[in-house]
């Protein structure tokens, strides 16, 4: 059987209780969804400074990531996984809040500048920027100096429940995305509902 399109799928937040329910780790919420839905679970694996799994998705073998090294050293954990595996970065997904987006909206696209975001400053530092990017949409506060607090704070219910459906429906068209029918695939999520 051919390798999917996409060989590894890294989620990026933040490790800990503390932040699990915080905007900035809408990535983390995306593998976990993939995890709970293909019967796949994380361990703990310090060679890859992160919580790992090998997955099973429709017909597809494909490593899930959540980085145990905070958002800003991101780019460390997914080179060690992808160096030890000899997956090429246009062969990983990035999964990761985007405050440019709102809420209920999710992008899919290749390559890019890291928009200040600091776990793909990072990713950009350790990879190359040559990877997809499965862009969440966690919406803006409105003032620069806010997003700090903003993206480290839980998401009001009603954006919760937003982020959530757009998760759903990137889940729901993954196999496009592992099949590389990535156009179809944008086609799928760029469309609104």
């Amino acid at each position: 059987m051919a390798k999917p399109a996409i060989q590894l799928i890294v989620g990026l937040g933040n490790p800990g209780q503390k932040y699990e329910k915080t905007r900035h780790n809408a990535g983390f919420w995306f593998v976990d969804e993939l995890a709970r839905r293909y019967f796949a679970n994380f361990k703990l694996e310090s060679r890859f400074s992160g919580e790992v799994s090998k997955a099973s998705i429709q017909g597809h073998t494909v490593w899930l990531l959540k980085p145990t090294t905070f958002m800003n050293k991101s780019g460390l954990a997914a080179r060690q996984l992808a160096s030890f595996y000899k997956i090429s970065v246009e062969n990983i997904l990035i999964v990761h809040d985007e405050l440019d987006l709102k809420p209920a909206t999710i992008r899919l696209k290749l390559s890019g500048g890291h928009g200040g975001h600091n776990g793909l400053r990072d990713l950009h530092a350790h990879l190359g920027k040559e990877y997809w990017r499965l862009r969440i949409g966690i919406g803006h506060p409105g003032d620069r100096n806010k997003v700090v607090d903003y993206v480290l704070s839980q998401a009001s219910k009603n954006d919760a429940i937003a982020i959530s459906h757009a998760i759903d429906r990137a889940v729901d068209c993954i196999s496009l995305i592992l099949d590389g029918k990535m156009q179809k695939a944008m086609n799928q999520l760029h469309t609104k509902e």
